[in-house]
């Protein structure tokens, strides 16, 4: 059986005694690496709003104190417990009938070494922001309460992220960074002072689109990331009173 041939000599080029000089041709290519989504960008109005729920969810627990479910809010405190290399960490709420407390379990016998060390500052320091985002985990409270109460109320920080002469289309990116029980419609058409039935109809003729893109975006809870697009080309107060609205700055101080 004969053998194989060095790799080498598989790759290697054939050599011949006479080879040409290899020609070598130069151009230049032009090319418009432009597109259409560009060119939409170019005449775009991109904001950023951040919404932030003024209260943060209140689980209903039986009460020792009330003799009853009783609604609890939380008093902005964490307990910590250690047992040799163990952890066990609570957030304390507070009965809003007669403040008998309840402690809702962030985690129970955690190893310290599995514990992020930027959450277990946290927890050692009782940093607010921490607590205060840990307060909106809806699924932590669902597993120990079966009635959780909600509450719409919010407030919210426009801000410019690009402006651009003779703009014809609105792009607004939401920023939420705690569950909020609001949902898009609600808040397109509190902000923009659309009837809901108009937004629902803009949508329908895409006027107005979302990203990501679902048939009911604009009846779910705002997410965060969610960008909101709507063509205005053929609004004539886009500058006077759309651009005002999605900024949150009015005309006499633009």
């Amino acid at each position: 059986m004969p053998c194989a041939a060095p790799l080498s000599q598989l790759f290697s080029r054939p050599q011949h005694r006479h080879t040409a000089p290899a020609r070598v041709f130069s151009c230049t290519i032009s090319m418009d690496f432009r597109t259409e989504d560009q060119d939409d960008m170019c005449k775009t109005l991109r904001v950023r709003w951040t919404i932030i729920p003024k209260t943060a969810p209140q689980p209903w627990i039986a009460c020792g104190g009330c003799g009853g479910l009783r609604a609890f809010a939380c008093s902005g405190k964490i307990r910590l417990n250690a047992n040799g290399r163990k952890l066990d960490a609570w957030l304390i709420y507070k009965c809003l009938t007669c403040e008998r407390t309840w402690n809702r379990p962030i985690f129970e016998r955690r190893n310290v070494r599995d514990i992020d060390p930027a959450i277990l500052d946290a927890l050692q320091s009782n940093d607010p922001d921490w607590i205060r985002a840990e307060t909106f985990n809806l699924d932590a409270l669902r597993r120990k309460s079966l009635r959780v109460d909600e509450f719409a109320e919010f407030e919210i920080t426009k801000e410019m992220r690009h402006e651009t002469a003779n703009w014809t289309t609105l792009a607004i990116e939401l920023t939420v960074p705690v569950s909020t029980s609001t949902r898009l419609d609600r808040l397109l058409a509190s902000e923009l002072k659309l009837s809901r039935s108009r937004l629902q109809a803009l949508h329908g003729e895409g006027m107005v689109r979302t990203d990501p893109e679902k048939a009911d975006m604009l009846r779910r809870r705002l997410r965060n990331g969610t960008l909101v697009t709507i063509d205005l080309s053929m609004e004539a107060e886009r500058e006077q009173s759309w651009k005002a609205l999605a900024t949150g700055i009015c005309a006499a101080e633009q």
